[in-house]
């Protein structure tokens, strides 16, 4: 019972954190730069609420735009099935074109969430979590072949690999071209697949 009401509210603040985004975006969409107070009043939640999710309204634009760049579920919508391997592939080039078109906004939010982190915040989401529902998608047609458990280890995995911190370790402190490192992230992304699928 104790476990199902945590998930709950991590659930809400989840959704809370999501809903201070998407209104962002719609007052962005009316063509001005919107203060927190207007997008905490667009999202229904309090001054103090909007404050408790991010530190101010910089912190607030910069995510909101990588919330609509960032490739989500809908890239598989009406692709039930197909290789697996392959959806994974897609998948992880739409974020790696996605990161490589907005890098420098992605430095800057990882930074506002490394400081987050650094207040010790541990209640609050620090970032919101896309890249989960995109490899959830792209692992649809083999989700029934894999136990629950096996299933949630490989999305995790997967989510190690799809994403801005591997940009980061394969450029920054590997010192990768692209090319390479796409060269990489293929083969641990087969690696990781054939490991389940044989489990």
């Amino acid at each position: 019972m104790a476990d199902a009401v945590a998930r709950g509210r991590s659930n809400q603040r989840s959704r809370t954190r999501k809903d201070l985004l998407a209104a962002a975006n719609r007052l962005l969409e009316t063509g001005r730069t919107p203060t927190l107070d207007e997008v905490a009043a667009e999202a229904m939640v309090s001054r103090a609420t909007a404050y408790r999710y991010f530190s101010g309204i910089d912190d607030l634009l910069v995510e909101a735009g990588l919330d609509v760049a960032m490739p989500d579920e809908t890239l598989f919508a009406g692709d039930d099935d197909g290789d697996t391997i392959e959806r994974l592939l897609r998948a992880d080039a739409a974020v790696a074109d996605m990161i490589r078109a907005n890098e420098p906004a992605l430095r800057t939010m990882l930074i506002h969430s490394l400081q987050r982190g650094l207040a010790g915040d541990d209640v609050l989401p620090n970032r919101q979590n896309r890249r989960t529902p995109l490899i959830e998608a792209a692992l649809a047609p083999v989700r029934a072949e894999m136990a629950p458990a096996r299933h949630r280890q490989l999305v995790r995995a997967l989510a190690l690999v799809i994403g801005t911190e591997a940009r980061i370790a394969f450029k920054d402190v590997l010192q990768l071209e692209d090319s390479e490192a796409d060269s990489v992230r293929a083969w641990m992304i087969r690696s990781l697949v054939q490991a389940a699928l044989q489990d």
